[in-house]
């Protein structure tokens, strides 16, 4: 049975679209955000690919330098700083506060499980006003092994010392639902706006497009 819920932080709880206008001034489009955050989700597998591991911060970092490079542009390190910065005060997703606060009310444990380093993960949902709701926060980089590499996942099972089975993440990316179900975990697919499933490999047994929806199918389903 369910016991831990484990959920995901950037773009699954936070509104990353508070870095459009940032972004559309840096570099004249709105869109180069979305290519950014893909652009750091490649160096930070490559990383994990390779061996040569990148933590999270460092990959933003340098994939501001490849999105202004594409543009033919250059960005100063205050530039990059500042930009990178940003991450540490993301809104909450509109509906995100009051869905936690009905999912902290259960007995299921709740984790914030993320790639971010700690202390930006701290400060992320500090200044989201949401940290209070987790039992724990816990970031992949202390194992230098980021989502969706299996020990993240089993990282959350043995912290509160559980089965892989009791686990079930809560994401917007596709990618991250199938790290945790290919560790062993249950996961629920968060469909935010351009989300969508991979139609290769095991597939979620809850599927919703806002955060109270899936509270709804949580509630039913896992809690006894």
């Amino acid at each position: 049975m369910t016991r831990v819920l484990a959920f995901d932080v950037n773009e699954t709880l936070l509104d990353l679209t508070a870095l459009d206008r940032p972004f559309e001034e840096l570099f004249g489009s709105a869109a180069s955000r979305a290519q950014w955050f893909s652009q750091m989700l490649q160096l930070s597998f490559i990383g994990g690919i390779t061996g040569s591991y990148v933590d999270f911060t460092a990959a933003q970092r340098a994939a501001l330098h490849m999105i202004a490079q594409r543009e033919g542009s250059w960005l100063n390190r205050e530039q990059v700083d500042a930009t990178v910065a940003l991450m540490n005060s993301l809104p909450p997703h509109p509906e995100v506060p009051a869905a936690l606060a009905r999912l902290a009310a259960t007995p299921l444990h709740m984790v914030a499980l993320t790639n971010s380093v700690q202390d930006v993960a701290e400060e992320q949902l500090r200044n989201a006003g949401i940290r209070h709701v987790f039992h724990r926060v816990m970031s992949a980089d202390a194992l230098r092994r980021l989502k969706p590499a299996p020990e993240p996942y089993l990282a959350v099972a043995t912290a509160f010392n559980v089965h892989p089975g009791d686990v079930r993440l809560i994401a917007t990316h596709s990618w991250d639902v199938t790290g945790a179900l290919q560790a062993g975990c249950k996961a629920a697919f968060l469909q935010r706006p351009g989300a969508v499933l991979s139609p290769i490999g095991p597939r979620p047994d809850i599927v919703a497009g806002n955060l109270e929806q899936l509270a709804d199918l949580v509630i039913a389903r896992d809690v006894r």
